[in-house]
């Protein structure tokens, strides 16, 4: 089967687990973002530099924010502030 298949097939998942809500995109989204360089490598190793400069340019426009806080927190910049929805919620006494 053609790494494209398998390209189309992650870029329908990745746009499935954007309909998720926040919270429940956290695991697929990493998956998605770990999988997403060996199945470049695999494109561009098959069909050439091009699609793999394609489906480079479409994985940092998708995981944009995500690239961002790894980047940031491996450099040990401030991080950006998470959104409302992602925010730990205090407790309340029992």
């Amino acid at each position: 089967m053609s790494p494209l298949v398998f390209g189309a097939l992650w870029v329908i998942a990745a746009a499935v687990t954007a309909m998720l809500p926040m919270r429940a995109q956290m695991v697929p989204g990493l998956s998605l973002l770990v999988a997403a360089p060996v199945l470049l490598v695999w494109i561009g190793v098959t069909h050439g530099f091009v699609w793999l400069a394609a489906g480079l340019f479409a994985l940092l426009s998708m995981f944009r924010r995500p690239l961002n806080y790894f980047a940031r927190k491996a450099l040990g910049l401030p991080l950006p502030e998470l959104p409302p929805e992602l925010r730990p919620q205090p407790r309340e006494p029992q």
